[in-house]
This record gives C-alpha cells, sequence and structure tokens, in this order.
C-alpha cells in the first residue's frame, strides 16, 4: 500500500469537496455559494472579500483617475487653459498610447510574479501621478502626465480579469466579472458628484475648484492602493483545485510550439474583435452628454447640473451589468452571447437616433440615458473568454490581454477622426461609428458562438473515440489474460 504525502492527501481531500454539489436550491439563482459545500462557501466568502473587493474599489479608483479629465474639462478647465480645440482628445490619446503600451507586457508578468506585489505598487503610481495634474498649468504638461497615468492603469483591468478567471468557476464568474466591472459605472457617477463638490473649492489653497478634482481623487486612491498589498491572496489547494475540475490548466512555460497554438487560432482574433467593437462601440470615454448640456441655450445648465445629470447613463451602466451577469449565470445556464446581442441592439437605437439629431428633445435624453446598457458588457465577454481558453493558461492570459490591448489600440487614433472636440454635441461621425461597430459586434457574437460549439463538440467526439479506444484495449488484454494456455 502506497504511503500518500500530506500535500497530496490535501488534494484529494479538496477533491472530494469540490465533487460533492449539493442538489440546487432556488436561493442559488439570487447568491451561488448557496449551491455549494460548507468548505467551498467559506473558500469564496473570503475570495469575495479579498479578491471581489479589491477588484471593485481598485478599478472604481482606476476610472475615477481615468475620466476626471472630461469632468474638469466641463468645469473650467477649458476656460482657464484655452482648450478650444481639440487639446481633451489629445489628452485622452496620450492616456491611450500609455495604456496600449503597457498591457500586455503587464499580463505576461502577472504569470511569473505575484499579483499582490506588482498591482498595488502600479495603483500607488498613478495615485502620484493623478495628484500631480493639479500642478499642470498648460495642455503639453497634461499630455506627458497622461501617458505615464496611462501605462501604470495598464496593469489593473486585463491583469484583474485574469485573477479573477483564475479563481472562480463557469457558475460563479459572470457575476463577479460584472460586479467589478460595475464599478466604473459607479465611478463615473462619483466623479460627476464630486466634480460637483470640489467646484466650490475653487481658491482654496490657490487651486481651481477642477484642479482639486485630482488632488481629491488620489486622496481617495491611496489607502486602497495600499491595501491590495495585504488583500490579494495566494493560492491555496481547495482552490487549485476547483480550477482543474473546470478545466483552467496551471502555468506552464511559453514555448514556440504554444505560442505557434495561440497564434493560429481563432480564439485570439475573433474575441479580440468582440471587445474591440464593444470598447469603442460606445461613446463612454467621450463626455456627449455633457457636451450636449453645456451647449444647451434654451434652457442653460449650471456647472453642478452639466457634471450630476449624465450620472443617470452609468447609472444604466450599472442596474443592466448587473442584470446581464445574473440572467447569464442562472437564467441563460452560462450563456453569455444574449445579452451581448441585447446590449448592442440598445446602441443601434441609441447612436442612430442620435445620428438623426432632429429628433425630439425627450427622446434625445432618453437615447443618451440609455445608451448606458451598452457599456456594462465587458464582464460578459471576459468572462466567455476565460470559457473558451480555459485549456491553456498562457493564452488565457495572452487572450485577455490581447482584447483589452487592440480595444485600446483603436480608442488610441479613432476619437481624434471620430469624435473631435469640435464636433461637439453633434458628434455625427460618431454615432455612425458606433452603429456600424455594434452591427459589427452582433455579426461577431454569433460566428463565436458557432465555432466555440463546434469545438466543444469535436473535443467531445475525440474523448469519447479516446474512451472507447481505452475500453477495447482494455477488453482484449482481459481476452488474452483469460485465454492464455496454462502450462502442466
Amino acid at each position: 500500500m502506497s504511503l500518500k504525502s500530506p500535500a497530496e492527501a490535501d488534494v484529494d481531500s479538496a477533491t472530494q469537496i469540490v465533487q460533492k454539489q449539493p442538489k440546487r436550491k432556488w436561493v442559488s439563482y439570487i447568491w451561488d455559494t448557496f449551491d455549494k459545500s460548507p468548505e467551498e462557501r467559506r473558500l469564496l466568502f473570503k475570495l469575495d472579500s479579498a479578491i471581489l473587493t479589491f477588484a471593485s474599489l481598485g478599478y472604481f479608483i482606476k476610472y475615477l483617475d481615468q475620466i476626471n479629465i472630461n469632468n474638469a474639462f466641463v468645469s473650467g478647465m477649458k476656460e482657464d487653459l484655452g482648450m478650444y480645440g481639440n487639446e481633451l482628445n489629445y489628452m485622452q490619446t496620450c492616456w491611450t498610447i500609455g495604456y496600449v503600451i503597457g498591457e500586455i507586457p503587464s499580463n505576461i508578468l502577472l504569470t511569473r510574479i505575484k499579483p499582490r506585489y506588482w498591482i498595488p505598487a502600479m495603483e500607488l503610481l498613478w495615485t502620484v501621478l493623478t495628484m500631480s495634474l493639479s500642478r499642470c498649468n498648460t495642455p503639453t504638461q497634461f499630455y506627458v502626465l497622461r501617458f505615464f497615468v496611462g501605462l501604470a492603469e495598464s496593469t489593473f483591468y486585463p491583469g484583474m480579469q485574469y485573477i479573477i478567471g483564475s479563481w472562480y468557476r463557469k457558475d460563479e464568474l459572470a457575476k463577479r466579472s460584472c460586479i467589478f466591472h460595475t464599478s466604473s459605472g459607479i465611478a463615473s457617477m462619483f466623479s460627476g458628484y464630486l466634480m460637483d463638490a470640489v467646484y466650490h473649492l475653487g481658491g482654496q489653497g490657490g487651486f481651481k475648484g477642477w484642479q482639486w478634482l485630482f488632488i481629491i481623487d488620489g486622496v481617495i486612491s491611496l489607502p486602497v492602493a495600499i491595501s491590495g498589498f495585504f488583500i490579494l491572496p495566494d493560492e491555496v489547494n481547495l482552490a487549485q483545485t476547483r480550477m482543474k475540475l473546470e478545466g483552467r490548466q496551471n502555468r506552464k512555460p511559453y514555448t514556440k510550439s504554444k505560442l505557434k497554438k495561440i497564434f493560429t487560432s481563432w480564439h485570439i482574433y475573433l474575441l479580440t474583435l468582440l471587445y474591440i467593437c464593444f470598447n469603442n462601440g460606445a461613446a463612454g470615454s467621450q463626455p456627449i452628454f455633457q457636451q450636449f448640456l453645456k451647449n444647451s441655450k434654451d434652457p442653460v445648465y449650471s456647472i453642478s447640473q452639466i457634471n450630476s445629470i449624465p450620472t443617470t447613463t452609468p447609472a444604466v451602466q450599472v442596474v443592466t451589468t448587473l442584470a446581464y451577469a445574473w440572467i447569464s449565470d442562472t437564467i441563460l445556464d452560462g450563456s453569455r452571447w444574449p445579452p451581448v446581442i441585447f446590449g448592442a441592439c440598445v446602441n443601434i437605437i441609441s447612436y442612430v437616433s442620435l445620428a438623426v439629431w432632429d429628433i425630439p428633445i425627450g427622446w434625445k435624453w432618453t437615447c443618451y440615458i440609455i445608451s448606458g446598457a451598452g457599456y456594462g458588457l465587458s464582464g460578459l465577454l471576459m468572462a466567455w473568454a476565460h470559457e473558451i481558453c480555459s485549456e491553456d493558461n498562457e493564452e488565457r492570459s495572452l487572450v485577455i490581454g490581447s482584447m483589452n490591448e487592440m480595444a485600446y489600440v483603436f480608442q488610441a487614433w479613432l476619437p481624434l477622426v471620430v469624435w473631435q472636440q469640435v464636433d461637439g454635441p453633434e458628434y455625427r461621425k460618431g454615432f455612425i461609428t458606433v452603429t456600424v461597430l455594434s452591427v459589427i459586434l452582433i455579426i461577431g457574437t454569433f460566428v463565436v458562438r458557432f465555432l466555440h460549439k463546434r469545438e466543444k463538440l469535436r473535443k467531445g467526439n475525440q474523448t469519447y473515440k479516446a474512451e472507447m479506444e481505452e475500453s477495447s484495449s482494455d477488453s482484449q488484454e482481459t481476452t488474452t489474460t483469460e485465454t492464455k494456455p496454462v502450462k502442466a
């Protein structure tokens, strides 16, 4: 009888815990942990308390520090710095270039070093840089600092999506990814309210109201960044076993054959295309609603109203994102594509109407607000990518990084063409572009669904064939043994 090491015994014990799943209860439609064993419930509580909390708070401050430039622009920065051309577009592009440069290298590093050190360190860096924006007096200074803010922030979103996909199973993944993503909508709302509040600090300490926004953002970000060094967990046997049963592989070296396999598969290309269309198939990074309100002559809106009214759009994003997650994980039994189609259709309705422009004012407001339903698809697309690439850890890391990377490559130049500041608030080219990208998103979603189903069917057939061959081989060996003549 062979004796197992303590580590092997722990793995066996963890496997038994994970495999013993109780019958599904109706309360699991509210939250999935009610379906788990007591040991898994304790693990998931710890994971949610650590990973999900840190991911949500971290993305909140990242997005707060990313889009504050829009609120500052409509709250006095434009006039104080003489930004009457496309300076806002250039500031956004500088941030995007830094973001693009850093994403894939950062995700590759995360397969080799512990996230609990790398990600919080970058958070601290962008926090300091964000506070430094308050000292900028020219657009050129903003261009330089925004580049480095984007470079530091590039570690967070694709990195945390990779980490979330490394800890949660299929029935848990979309909800966590989408809860994580809702932080961007909450941050967009909060930034508007915060700008409204700190605008009245103008003159205090020698800073303008919009400069105070960068200082307060940094103050909020600092404790979240520091907490990451202590919150992010290391791997444990039960968590590793859960991922093996889910089909997710452990880390392996990058080899020529592995890279060839990754770059000759449809996964990295089509999943990246979907994310490009989603990320650029909305006006989330552009202050289109704010510009519309600021250019209104009848009635004229105050700075407070210009910052607070557009928060209704990210509010719709938050609600729809959570709805997509629960519907996908429970009612649709893990299907990711129907909410993606729905969000793209809302985009088409909204942006076709805005492209026409001469529509009733009530419907125009409705289009600005409901367009938030198209912003909340990131978590679903990332969850889908985790599942499609579950059998190769390095492919999963590269695909997640590529999705975000290429989406922002397009975001680096596309706004300079279709969202030019001088065209506002009637961004006709932008509205038409979003409509076209949403149509491509719908077509691409159906193609990915078809290819994924075909791939799963092929793998299922191969597994069945291998099992039958093994069974046949075992049967032949048994027969040979039984009929072998016995020597006298």
